[in-house]
């Protein structure tokens, strides 16, 4: 509880520095909620926190399956059953302008 309350006074302080942009990476699904929710004028982008932001990013080198550690739950297969490198790409894309992707079991 206190590290996820000093995330948010963190957010909320980068907000009022001027910050437009915050990534929120492996951070409870719920602490993403809140802190995108608080924020006013900046835009939060989630990686493994949930789909509650402006937006997604993963790390390319990700996107085929190779997790970047074991609790890295945020990075799923996109290119089983595919043939090209830009399959992949495509679907993650539209998996999170559809809001399939993130799931649940890619939250924290």
């Amino acid at each position: 509880e206190e590290d996820a309350r000093r995330l948010l006074e963190d957010a909320l302080a980068l907000e009022e520095a001027g910050a437009t942009l915050l990534v929120i990476e492996m951070a409870p699904r719920t602490l993403g909620a809140e802190i995108s929710a608080k924020l006013s004028r900046t835009a939060t982008i989630g990686i493994g926190a949930g789909p509650e932001g402006r937006g997604q990013v993963l790390v390319l080198a990700a996107v085929p399956g190779t997790a970047p550690g074991p609790d890295a739950r945020f990075v799923r297969n996109v290119r089983a059953g595919r043939d090209s490198a830009e399959e992949p790409v495509r679907a993650y894309v539209r998996e999170v302008k559809e809001g399939t992707f993130p799931a649940p079991e890619h939250c924290y």
